[in-house]
């Protein structure tokens, strides 16, 4: 066990700028109900740039894994954009009880213009309301829609992603698919990815500021999203012993995230395995700081490698 990180003493003076401006209790899970209102206040209250006017934003719901209720995703097109272009399914984070797909229409719009891509998000359900695996399904459901000519995207150019819950999800969707007999993506994108539900490695014991995502916020969260029952290789990645076969990964994670410690043992198995997986440790970083502080050179470092890759992905180079 490691002792507690006092994120005020270690981090530059920008990244504790931005900490100390953020809300004492914001990951605060100990009332869900009121962590969700003051995190949805918070976003709201957060400045905005503007949506990108030439990415048309729809709404549709698609049928949902085996008898499942239809799952509602957003998809973001580029005006003009051609024939079978290529698709990133994107898997929002919010620990698998905040946020909602519309959290993320901007980087998603962003992305869509940038890359020349159909971006589709997806709005799983939320634990504890719908205990796993009802996430995984859902996303499940949207890659299968999504690589069935549904819309006029390029199957073998889908990159599955996501951050936080997100990674953790689009990850255990990978192996899902991939057991399951669905597509397979051209790659994965885990940004920061929850991944281990076990919480015994020393970052997880490190990370108590309440301002950021901390350990106690993952225990309620892995609590809620699990809901009693065992944890599967799907829910809980990191119990996987057999990652074979898996698409070409890259993960990002900062060296002040309590995901740390999991997400570089995820990227060595991958790696031995036989699945190529870059690996990004961004030193002073912690969880979402590049989007929160994003002007900052660590975080344009890490955006700009996260993008390369993106591209180099969605062009069906990995």
């Amino acid at each position: 066990m490691t002792d507690p990180i006092d994120l005020d003493s270690v981090l530059d003076e920008r990244h504790r700028s931005l900490l100390a401006s953020l809300p004492a209790d914001l990951l605060d899970l100990s009332d869900l109900a009121r962590c969700r209102t003051g995190f949805d206040a918070f976003n709201a209250a957060a400045p905005k740039p503007p949506m990108p006017s030439d990415v048309r934003i729809a709404e549709v719901f698609v049928p949902g894994h085996d008898g499942d209720p239809d799952v509602r995703v957003k998809i973001y097109t580029p005006e003009g954009l051609g024939t079978r272009a290529p698709a990133m399914l994107w898997i929002h984070g919010g620990g698998m009880v905040l946020l909602s797909a519309d959290d993320n229409d901007f980087p998603c719009a962003v992305r869509a213009r940038e890359h020349e891509a159909v971006v589709v998000s997806v709005d799983y359900r939320l634990a504890p309301e719908h205990p796993a695996p009802a996430q995984i399904r859902d996303c499940f459901a949207a890659l299968c829609w999504l690589a069935s000519g549904a819309v006029d995207v390029d199957p073998r150019r889908i990159v599955i992603a996501g951050a936080s819950a997100g990674g953790g999800l689009a990850a255990g969707t990978a192996l899902f698919s991939r057991d399951h007999g669905g597509p397979r993506a051209v790659a994965q994108l885990l940004v920061y990815p929850m991944l281990d539900h076990r919480n015994e490695t020393a970052s997880s014991h490190a990370i108590r500021d309440l301002r950021v995502w901390n350990r106690d916020a993952n225990l309620i969260a892995w609590d809620h999203y699990l809901g009693g029952d065992q944890p599967t290789v799907y829910t809980s990645p990191a119990l996987c012993d057999d990652l074979a076969g898996l698409p070409p990964a890259y993960i990002t994670v900062g060296t002040f995230d309590m995901f740390l410690d999991e997400d570089v043992a995820y990227a060595v198995e991958l790696n031995r395995a036989g699945v190529p997986c870059e690996l990004h440790v961004f030193p002073g970083a912690f969880h979402l700081s590049q989007n929160l502080l994003p002007d900052h050179p660590t975080s344009r470092r890490w955006r700009n490698a996260e993008e390369a890759f993106l591209s180099r992905a969605l062009a069906g180079r990995p």
